[in-house]
């Protein structure tokens, strides 16, 4: 549960411009999380989340931090791309993966962090990931990597 919530909090950051933990709390809650401010202020840390100026409000919103915390960040990113992926399949220059119901987009941004540089792009449902691969053997390539980040 703690790997889908937080998952859900990356991709509710990268949605929304959210400004406090409140706010951060009840977009939880208004997709079945039930969750206190003190487990958000938890997650915030465990993901180093920072607050950032926004360019379209001028206001502090939540973000990835970058940087120095890049290395830790990704490792997280494998955890929840562990905890959520359910299957991997290539097809062509395409690699399709299932997840569990909602986490699809945690999913993709998960692969999306790792920069791959085989992967041309992602498209992140709600249970299901499309990786358009720069040809069929970079697919296929990645399809076995993302099998041993499973393991």
């Amino acid at each position: 549960m703690k790997f889908q919530r937080q998952a859900k909090i990356l991709e509710l950051i990268d949605r929304f411009e959210i400004e406090t933990q409140e706010e951060l709390t009840d977009h939880l809650r208004a997709f079945g999380y039930n969750t206190t401010q003190a487990t958000v202020s938890r997650d915030i840390k465990e993901l180093r989340l920072i607050k950032s100026l926004s360019a379209e409000t001028g206001k502090y919103k939540y973000t990835v931090a970058a940087g120095g915390t890049a290395d830790s960040f990704t490792t997280r990113l494998r955890n929840i791309f562990r905890e959520c992926v359910t299957e991997i399949a290539a097809a062509q220059n395409m690699v399709v993966i299932k997840t569990l119901p909602g986490l699809g987009q945690a999913a993709a941004m998960a692969i999306d962090a790792m920069r791959a540089t085989d992967v041309v792009g992602t498209l992140g449902g709600d249970d299901t990931v499309f990786a358009v691969m720069r040809d069929n053997e970079s697919a296929e390539r990645f399809c076995q990597q993302a099998q041993d980040i499973l393991k």
